[in-house]
């Protein structure tokens, strides 16, 4: 009897660039420095809450898996985690959140205005970083990620009737706006590498990233609050229809549509409620769904990292598909 496969571990994964991701930390502690108070304040707390470094990991190791390591991979790479801070800056204030990753947000630490401008801040300080480098292909990319982005975040304020709120739909979402810095990362790690593996990549980081924000908004039904570093649930309580509930909308029963157009009719919807719905979209398969179609899109991914040459940091990329697909939180 063959013994069970250890899950893939965020630390396993960035073993191959864990000396390099330290020179990231750093590196975003002197971009973002400033002399004004109240962006020393507001920098403080973002490091605090800062994430896992997944989008500079991903970039590093592309930037190995095509000829690396660069000398200019650490900088880009911590340009990338800047992008991404500055978006969840933009999207906590947008969306009235006041927990990211168990603690405070900058808009409720702070005020909407702050958070606003200090996403503008993030951006701007990127752009410079790049300029100062010459890194102007990066530059050319990163921007392109970032209007995508912009774009995404507009869709999502625009979808007025949740419950009409398709598939594809969903799909030209989460592209926009999870997918797209992904894929941008990959793609600017792989910057000198053939024409052939750089597009690889960033098909690679695109099809990730769709994955990634399947199974986050499958977390969302299934994970407790203490590992998801928020509410469980906060989707529905947001009203943002995902995935799971887009599949099993036409599936349900009557009374569980209407106990879910309910739910987004209520300014605070009960636990309760929330419960009844997670419940209501499990039975209707919507949490298989996902599961499957993350499953499919996580193989896209692999396809693409054949048109690498073999390597370490090649094996490391295909790692991160099974942690993404497996992740708890």
């Amino acid at each position: 009897m063959s013994s069970p496969v250890a899950p893939m571990t965020l630390a396993g994964l960035q073993m191959p660039v864990r000396a390099e991701l330290e020179r990231v930390q750093k590196e975003l502690r002197r971009i973002i420095e400033a002399d004004f108070q109240l962006i020393r304040e507001v920098n403080a707390h973002l490091l605090q809450m800062q994430g896992k470094l997944f989008r500079p990991t991903i970039m590093l190791l592309a930037d190995q898996a095509t000829g690396g390591p660069t000398p200019r991979a650490v900088t880009v790479a911590a340009v990338v985690e800047l992008i991404h801070l500055a978006t969840l800056v933009h999207d906590d204030s947008v969306d009235h959140s006041v927990l990211r990753r168990g603690m405070p947000t900058i808009n409720a630490l702070f005020s909407h205005q702050v958070s606003v401008i200090m996403g503008d801040y993030l951006y701007s300080r990127a752009v410079i970083e790049l300029v100062r480098l010459d890194e102007f292909e990066t530059l050319r990319v990163l921007s392109r990620v970032t209007n995508e982005m912009t774009v995404g975040e507009m869709r999502q304020l625009l979808a007025h009737d949740p419950l009409e709120f398709s598939e594809e739909q969903y799909d030209l979402l989460i592209r926009a706006k999870t997918a797209s810095l992904l894929a941008g990362a990959a793609e600017v790690g792989a910057l000198a590498a053939p024409p052939a593996e750089r597009a690889a990549l960033r098909r690679f980081g695109e099809a990730l990233g769709m994955a990634f924000q399947i199974v986050d908004d499958l977390l969302d039904y299934t994970a407790d609050a203490a590992a998801l570093g928020k509410p469980s649930g906060s989707d529905l309580r947001e009203h943002k229809v995902t995935l799971p509930l887009i599949y099993a909308l036409p599936r349900m029963a009557e009374s569980e549509r209407r106990a879910v157009a309910g739910l987004l009719r209520n300014a605070e919807p009960a636990d309760g409620q929330i419960a009844d719905v997670i419940g209501a979209v499990a039975r209707a398969g919507g949490l298989d769904y996902a599961r499957e179609r993350a499953q499919r899109i996580g193989q896209q991914a692999d396809a693409e990292l054949d048109f690498l040459p073999p390597s370490p940091a090649r094996d490391a990329l295909r790692a991160s598909i099974t942690y993404v697909l497996d992740r708890r939180s």
